[in-house]
């Protein structure tokens, strides 16, 4: 089951996030459960960021490195009353459960690849957290505190043999449904980094938007010294920076970065944005292109595209 591009309406829908409510399908996202009375412990050890602190129906966004401070998966982190929730996108169960394992010694932890026993029903936008409350329920849990649209969320977990009960209400309670076009607008304007396009494993958890991702407080984990020895003493050569392009064509996965015809690196994510009403990427650059305001240039149908570096968030 993937995402549609849109429900007949990708500007509407795109509004409603940013004004009332809309809800994403995100039924076929992997997800791997722990459990164990020992599960808390054991991720906190292992994640970038907090994770014994969270309440339940709280969760975090996080990352699992290396010892080399490189990102081997990209996480969402749901506590529920009885387990933790591992969230990520398609297809990332079983590898998620594979690189965990290596770390289980003598813990009292359980993981399991439990893909497609859940519902996960993302509802974002200033009304998200009144129309969760109405919907809230025995048989449907909410987790706040994650996060890719830029503005408030609350995701609904449910058995999946509800799951479309669960769909059925929120629209009732005015929630918009929102397609594939609308989310990478909000995803791409937010500085989000999925991975997989943006973010795999050759890249340094340093080198991308970091201030959701990490605590500088929680201790030790694999490749923490990386990260601290990058923060305070050193620098990466290349950032994930947003790009705001001229021009009405959006460039490709891919697509060469350059400055005075120097290749300075490549487009990661990119979109036509429904809040800039322009062309928008997600690049990595070089540490000397990467200031707010630089000028360079992408190509983009075999010809050089001016586009201006931006912070991230981009600035709507």
């Amino acid at each position: 089951m993937s995402l549609p591009l849109d429900y007949c309406d990708a500007v509407a829908e795109y509004t409603a996030v940013r004004t009332a409510v809309g809800i994403v399908d995100r039924r076929d996202w992997s997800v791997v459960e722990v459990t164990g009375r020992d599960r808390a412990a054991f991720l906190h050890a292992l994640l970038s960021n907090e994770v014994k602190s969270l309440a339940p129906g709280q969760g975090c966004a996080a990352t699992l490195l290396d010892v080399h401070g490189k990102v081997q998966a990209l996480v969402l982190v749901w506590v529920l009353d009885d387990r933790i929730h591992l969230v990520s996108p398609p297809g990332l169960g079983a590898s998620l459960v594979e690189q965990l394992d290596k770390y289980l010694f003598a813990e009292k932890v359980e993981l399991r690849d439990a893909t497609g026993e859940w519902a996960l029903l993302l509802l974002a936008g200033p009304q998200a957290e009144a129309t969760a409350e109405r919907l809230a329920g025995e048989d449907v849990r909410l987790v706040r505190g994650v996060g890719e649209t830029g503005g408030p969320e609350v995701w609904l977990v449910t058995p999946a043999s509800l799951g479309a009960k669960a769909w059925s209400a929120a629209l009732a309670s005015g929630a918009r449904p929102v397609g594939l076009t609308a989310l990478e607008s909000l995803r791409i304007e937010t500085g989000t980094p999925a991975f997989g396009r943006d973010v795999d494993a050759t890249v340094l958890l340093p080198e991308i938007p970091t201030a959701s991702l990490v605590s500088h407080t929680k201790g030790c984990y694999p490749g923490q010294e990386v990260v601290v020895r990058i923060r305070d003493r050193g620098h990466v050569n290349r950032m994930l920076r947003g790009l705001a392009l001229d021009g009405d064509t959006v460039p490709a996965p891919g697509a060469e970065v350059t400055s005075n015809g120097n290749a300075i690196g490549r487009v990661t994510s990119a979109v036509s944005s429904l809040g800039l009403r322009r062309p928008i990427a997600l690049a990595f650059v070089r540490r000397e292109h990467a200031q707010a305001g630089t000028r360079v240039d992408v190509a983009v149908n075999g010809r050089a595209a001016t586009a201006i570096v931006s912070d991230l968030p981009f600035a709507r």
